[in-house]
């Protein structure tokens, strides 16, 4: 199959970054990037999740609070139950 070139712009830091990444795994940015192109293919989309919603720090340490069970509310039994505690006056 003939080949060509493409050509991008990248910070320098990021390329430095990259070209290590790939030095440490065996590859070369070359391999790398075409094994990149091929999974887009192959899958019809990005490797990865592009979003802008990403949950914001106090989201983030409430996930957190949550899969560490700390500060977490007591049970309650039922809704009413529930809800006699949140009426109640502290």
């Amino acid at each position: 199959m003939p080949q060509t070139t493409i050509s991008i712009r990248i910070d320098e830091e990021v390329k430095r970054g990259f070209e290590k990444f790939c030095s440490d795994v065996g590859l070369n940015v070359s391999v790398a990037v075409n094994m990149y192109a091929k999974m887009v293919i192959k899958e019809q989309r990005l490797p990865f999740d592009v979003a802008l919603d990403s949950p914001n720090g106090e989201t983030h340490r409430a996930i957190d609070d949550v899969a560490n069970r700390r500060d977490l509310s007591r049970s309650f039994s039922s809704v009413a139950e529930l809800m006699e505690d949140l009426n109640t006056a502290d």
